[in-house]
């Protein structure tokens, strides 16, 4: 997908790009009606998104660099320049497939971790990356490919507000973004499966039938921003932050670009490509070289670029694509849904159950539709997002089933039948399904650990910590190549020392702040100050904005000046510190002690576009010193 040269709208030649379009969907329902699209093979292929960090385990947006020094035609740019996808050639699904990707995997990471290490950088194969933050995602950070350019600038002019994100789990995340770039958040492994125009409705139904199952036993995204949300968080937050949906704006049937399906699939794939172009505006467009309609009245194989551009552009979890390998027209199935790591041996141990699964449920239900509501299929996926494991699904007319009952009682012994159907070589069918089967049976997907080693860290660190720790861990153990039901859960000493965890005035500042309002009494926020004992309160106009500082200094000298007098009702504005000295969460902690003792002042509340998001004080600093001198202790 994505390999045509693309760009953003132009109304000259909206209406061409349109015509082609329509005429390349037309073309292709004559392709399946003459029996054309190759149907006596299956292929498999795969791409691989990951991320890239540095030596403090943050973003790093070198992505550009080592693409340009590894000059491999495999390696594609992603939308943010900390971002890389590798391609997989198409294999045959049949022998050691599997294996070999595994291998070709492996080399590749190896490849691109040695060029990124001459860029101060390493990588991690994440659904999403624990350590990314709000300031990662600036445009300045977007890819400069012109697609995602163009992608960006078309997505955020149809949408015309920031994108608003909100999901909620153990944690709740509310926020507004002004572009795109949120998306880069997530990292996928996508799998593909060439399938025959003849049985493509059945294939492409029971394909969406499991993939609640299937998501349940692989979630690893849980984090966010330092918050725990769903099990694969990532399906809330590309929904959303692809959503193009004005809320304004909400017809009962408007569906947002990325979304799971709304009715099974009745006569043909061409259904689903009718209904794409129906619900979706054009956002991207190519130059239309050649008639895709006279090409086919030539015998020639027409590439249908206006319909593959478009269908990159709208984002079924289970998509429905169209390609040409060895000069044969195909269809195949991509699975979108499954995340990026914990490890590769992980990936392919997913690629193993689904494609297991793909290859004989077919064969055992003739007709998924018959046996299950659409309604049910899709709740299935959504619980799965939320709760992994945890979930419970409606399963074939039976009653509601634990996600680990219906996997290892039902859906891996079907699994094991499809890939042995397919000439899977006994020893890899073993090992991949093995390692789906210690999970679900251990109930440790990468998600668990994550929120294990979160949860056994965050009462004696902060979330910033956390969130650096596991990455660290998390590059270690894929390193070893150890699959995620083995890991132990991390540990803080993975997150480096303190020029690692407390680099920023961000990864230790208090974000937990009281403040009060300008028209508010000074009795409201002593009272505040006495019962949270801090000594510094905030004060914010009507728009959220930062505006003054109130100290218990303040209070103390306002008491002795008004000593014997009557007291009276009197605002804060009155005796605020107006435009108080501020720092942002990326301001180096050297450099906010400098400003304290230049400025003589005890605390530095913390902006982002004049916005409240933090406060560090004084005893922000000594709780850092008393870390950095524990090591001192037994030699006392």
């Amino acid at each position: 997908m994505g390999d045509y040269l693309v760009k953003g709208l132009n109304k000259k030649e909206l209406h061409q790009f349109l015509n082609a379009l329509l005429e390349d969907i037309k073309v292709l329902e004559r392709m399946i009606e003459k029996g054309l699209i190759e149907s006596d093979v299956k292929r498999i292929g795969a791409e691989q998104e990951l991320s890239l960090v540095d030596q403090f385990y943050r973003t790093s947006a070198k992505a550009p660099q080592i693409l340009n020094k590894l000059d491999n035609p495999r390696f594609k740019a992603e939308l943010a320049g900390f971002n890389i996808e590798i391609n997989l050639p198409p294999l045959l699904f049949t022998d050691n497939c599997l294996s070999k990707y595994e291998t070709l995997l492996n080399d590749d990471l190896n490849e691109i971790r040695k060029a990124s290490r001459e860029f101060g950088s390493d990588l991690v194969i994440t659904g999403i990356l624990p350590s990314i933050r709000k300031s990662d995602l600036s445009e300045k950070n977007l890819s400069p490919e012109g697609r995602y350019q163009s992608l960006n600038q078309s997505l955020t002019a149809l949408r015309g507000e920031p994108y608003q994100i909100r999901i909620e789990g153990t944690d709740q995340l509310i926020t507004k973004h002004g572009s795109n770039m949120i998306e880069s958040c997530n990292n996928s492994f996508q799998i593909h499966l060439q399938l025959p125009a003849s049985g493509f409705v059945n294939y492409y139904n029971c394909a969406q039938a499991i993939s609640g199952p299937v998501l349940a036993a692989a979630t690893n995204s849980p984090l966010l921003f330092g918050k725990r949300l769903w099990r694969e968080t990532r399906i809330a937050l590309f929904e959303q932050s692809v959503d193009t949906r004005r809320p304004s704006y909400e017809p009962s049937e408007n569906l947002p670009r990325v979304y799971f399906g709304n009715e099974w699939l009745k006569n043909s794939v061409t259904e689903l490509f009718h209904d794409d172009v129906a619900r979706h505006r054009v956002i991207l467009q190519s130059d239309i070289i050649d008639s895709s309609l006279e090409k086919f009245e030539r015998g020639e194989v027409p590439d249908l670029s206006a319909l593959v551009v478009h269908n990159s552009t709208v984002y079924r979890w289970n998509r429905a694509c169209y390609g040409i390998t060895d000069g044969q027209p195909h269809l195949r199935i991509e699975n979108r849904y499954l995340p990026a790591g914990p490890t590769i041996v992980d990936e392919i141990a997913n690629s193993a159950f689904w494609l297991g699964l793909m290859n004989e449920i077919p064969e055992h239900y003739k007709n998924v539709e018959e046996s299950m509501d659409f309604d049910e299929v899709r709740t299935n996926f959504i619980n799965a997002a939320r709760l992994g494991l945890d979930a419970r699904f409606t399963w074939m007319g039976t009653e509601k089933i634990s996600a680990q009952e219906l996997i290892l009682d039902e859906l891996l012994p079907m699994a094991s039948k499809g890939l042995k159907r397919a000439g899977i070589e006994k020893d890899d069918m073993s090992r991949y399904l093995g390692i789906v089967k210690n999970r679900v049976k251990n109930r440790k997907t990468g998600s668990q650990w994550l929120l294990e080693s979160y949860n056994h860290m965050k009462k004696s660190v902060n979330s910033d910590e956390v969130t650096l720790a596991v990455t660290a861990s998390m590059i270690k153990y894929q390193k070893m190549a150890m699959p995620v039901h083995a890991w132990p859960v991390a540990d803080i000493s993975e997150a480096g020392g303190w020029t690692t965890r407390y680099r920023e005035v961000g990864q230790f500042m208090s974000k937990d702040v009281f403040a009060v309002k300008t028209d508010d009494i000074i009795d409201l926020a002593a009272n505040i100050m006495d019962w949270k004992n801090i000594r510094h309160i905030p004060v914010e106009d009507d728009k959220g904005n930062l505006v003054g500082l109130v100290t218990s200094g303040m209070f103390l000298r306002f008491l002795a000046r008004s000593y014997g007098k009557k007291q009276k009702m009197i605002p804060i504005n009155e005796i605020m510190i107006k435009d108080p000295i501020t720092t942002t969460p990326e301001t180096p902690t050297a450099k906010a002690i400098e400003i304290m003792l230049k400025n003589k002042v005890g605390c530095l509340p913390v902006v982002h576009k004049k916005k409240l998001v933090g406060i560090v004080t004084e005893n922000d600093f000594v709780k850092i010193s008393q870390k950095l001198f524990d090591p001192l202790k037994n030699t006392l």
